[in-house]
């Protein structure tokens, strides 16, 4: 799995669940209810989240967050 370096900006989401994985990207569930797939590869490698059956704070690109409305 590839995870985002440290220099890139990013956007942060409390208490996410991750309900399936496949090889690129992860299902996870929001804080709202809303289910979203996030690919891998934008996922930091400060997240709590990063495979299934994980718990708590999702780190992923502002890039990406921003493209799907997520902010």
């Amino acid at each position: 799995m590839t995870l985002m370096g440290k220099e890139s900006p990013t956007a942060k989401f409390e208490d996410v669940t991750v309900k399936l994985e496949t090889k690129l990207a992860l299902l996870v569930v929001l804080d709202t209810g809303e289910e979203i797939w996030i690919p891998k590869s934008q996922i930091h490698a400060d997240s709590e989240v990063y495979k299934k059956d994980t718990e708590g704070t999702l780190v992923v690109s502002e890039w990406f967050a921003t493209k799907e409305g997520l902010v």
